[in-house]
């Protein structure tokens, strides 16, 4: 019953996360199905994928409902990295479960100093495009985040809108929608190499948790709308910070 408990409220979590701020939902959720819920490192990214495969689309329904997916920036730059992340999903099953958990965590600070560090000059106009940015800049882009998803079991959303904002010059806006594409393609390619070495899966704990993540992330999309998205990403940057160093810890310990 704990267990359960801890699941559904994990999920609902993630899915805000997603929903709300286009990533995090996958650096919130493999720390909570490692500590609470007993996962291993191995067994933690890849229900990790299958819950952020899950949860993206529902929030990608959203956003594209609305107008805020560029599908053709999102396209090209997941594109690039459906390749490395399945590539890097495949070695990540060899390393060893200490050096997965601190990279994870080093990882897992990074994207909490990023949330938490305020915006500094002003960014794109909201009508803003793609156009320019060269192609080659966003593959490459792209294909450097895809091997980070394949390796660590993470979307990469929290690096994916800030790519898509500096690197590509999308809006705020459109870079959280299009982030669900590029998380799902890539969390895609990752999960079909790690599916190919057997791992074995807690589906009592995995399905409440996708269900309340998937909840959440039409929740969290309401909430983006309500709640600034500054003082969203104070609020996940700082649980985060503080997971990354108890992961931390624990993996040199």
């Amino acid at each position: 019953m704990t267990a359960l408990i801890v699941a559904l409220v994990a999920g609902a979590v993630v899915g805000l996360a997603l929903g709300g701020l286009g990533g995090g939902g996958s650096v919130l959720a493999v720390p909570a199905l490692i500590y609470p819920l007993g996962f291993t490192p191995a067994a933690a990214t890849t229900a990790g994928l299958l819950i952020v495969i899950a949860t993206s689309l529902t929030g990608l329904v959203a956003h594209a409902r609305e107008g805020g997916v560029r599908w053709r920036t999102g396209g090209l730059f997941a594109a690039a990295g459906i390749v490395p992340a399945a590539v890097a999903g495949a070695l990540s099953v060899r390393v060893p479960a200490g050096a997965l958990t601190a990279g994870f965590a080093v990882l897992a600070a990074v994207a909490a100093v990023r949330m938490l560090r305020p915006r500094t000059g002003p960014g794109p106009e909201a009508g803003a495009d793609a156009g320019g940015a060269p192609a080659g800049r966003v593959a490459r882009t792209g294909a450097g985040l895809g091997a980070v998803t394949g390796f660590l079991g993470v979307g990469g959303g929290f690096l994916v809108v800030p790519a898509l904002v500096t690197v590509v010059a999308l809006p705020m806006t459109a870079a959280v929608g299009t982030s669900l594409l590029v998380i799902t393609v890539n969390s895609v390619a990752a999960l079909v190499t790690r599916l190919a070495t057997p791992t074995a899966l807690d589906w009592a704990v995995i399905a409440p948790f996708t269900a309340t993540a998937v909840l959440g992330a039409w929740d969290g999309r309401r909430l983006a709308a309500k709640v600034s998205t500054a003082a969203l990403q104070r609020i996940f940057g700082a649980a985060l910070l503080a997971v990354a160093v108890f992961m931390l810890i624990d993996a040199v310990a």
